[in-house]
């Protein structure tokens, strides 16, 4: 595996993680707090990487501003973030399957902008989806997720904050969507010691679940 940084434009810059025979390309967003290089993009990337597959991480515009001026700088609109995951996928020199993917936020921005024919995305990941914000039940964000055409795999902690399970299933999707739960995760996954599961192995599940995924909507595994 190796790492390489690169800037596509003056505002966005990037880590391209690759192996030596890689059968797709997941393209990954961050969440709306931390970076492209945060422990749990890391974690996530690596073990793709093991399965044999391209990781493209990223940082939305506004985070490499709160990077460089170290202020707590809010995440852009809606519409200036699909542009930046647009510009990065516009600018890549790839010839393998694409598939979009995002943690929390990232992920809302994956699934709204799969929908673009031009991207010729083949899926979209996302892991902890943020259905609604924080203790506001009511301000729901499903409209990617009802009017997409494209699968969608969502990988969601029974207890998240952001969108539990209980929460979900009263939820009308289209069926082009597939949630798989991790018992007693919340929006990163983490379960509580109690629940006798581990950090590690949840995300090493939803890896696996990534790759079934992957390998189920790409043609060239077919």
């Amino acid at each position: 595996m190796t790492n390489k940084n690169i800037n596509l434009t003056p505002n966005i810059s990037t880590i391209m993680s690759r192996v030596a025979k890689p059968k797709a390309l997941v393209v990954f967003a961050h969440g709306a707090g931390a970076d492209k290089s945060h422990e749990f993009m890391e974690q996530v990337s690596c073990a793709l990487n093991q399965k044999n597959i391209n990781v493209l991480r990223f940082n939305f515009s506004y985070m490499d501003v709160r990077l460089a001026q170290g202020n707590r700088r809010p995440p852009d609109r809606m519409p200036k973030l699909l542009e930046c995951f647009a510009t990065v996928i516009d600018d890549l020199d790839n010839d393998l399957p694409v598939f979009l993917a995002g943690k929390s936020m990232g992920g809302r921005v994956a699934a709204t902008l799969a929908e673009n024919k031009i991207l010729n995305a083949l899926g979209v990941m996302c892991l902890g989806y943020p259905f609604h914000p924080q203790k506001k039940p009511e301000k729901l964000r499903l409209a990617p997720l009802q009017e997409t055409q494209k699968p969608i795999l969502i990988l969601q902690g029974t207890r998240d904050a952001l969108g539990s399970q209980e929460e979900i299933v009263e939820y009308e999707l289209s069926e082009h969507c597939h949630c798989i739960f991790f018992t007693d995760g919340d929006h990163n996954l983490k379960p509580r010691i109690k629940s006798g599961f581990t950090h590690t192995q949840h995300i090493q599940s939803a890896v696996n679940e990534m790759v079934k995924f992957i390998d189920e909507h790409n043609p060239d595994e077919k």
